[in-house]
């Protein structure tokens, strides 16, 4: 087995089935965010594309229910595509999540449905 953690791109509803709700999305975040630790666990380095994205919204001065957030949603998922090594695809209906799924295996990258999925690795990290 390759020793090297895989950057593992989680991937489920945040926008959708919201209505643009803040608190809405706030809940599809941390549903996400829950799964960091079991990934970080298992030996790998977990990423969720609105920590990268919703920043950059910010910054623009918009909000992800903004006319600017599918310029910067979408395409920051498939920015990060590019560097990951697999995805976990959460429950929940979710175009973007979808799409996601989609880039990944059109790019032969593992996608799993559940963490256990995930191969575990041992970590050699100073402790």
């Amino acid at each position: 087995m390759n020793d090297k953690p895989k950057l593992i791109l989680i991937a489920g509803p945040y926008r959708s089935g919201t209505d643009g709700d803040p608190e809405a999305m706030a809940a599809n975040l941390a549903r996400m965010e829950a799964a960091a630790w079991p990934v970080f666990a298992a030996g790998h380095l977990p990423v969720i594309g609105e920590w990268i994205a919703l920043p950059v919204l910010r910054s623009a001065g918009a909000g992800p229910t903004d006319a600017l957030a599918d310029q910067v949603l979408y395409p920051t998922a498939d920015r990060l595509l590019a560097r990951c090594d697999a995805v976990l695809r959460l429950p929940g209906e979710s175009a973007g999540a979808d799409e996601d799924v989609a880039v990944a295996r059109r790019r032969g990258l593992p996608v799993y449905h559940d963490i256990t999925e995930i191969p575990r690795r041992t970590p050699r990290e100073a402790r």
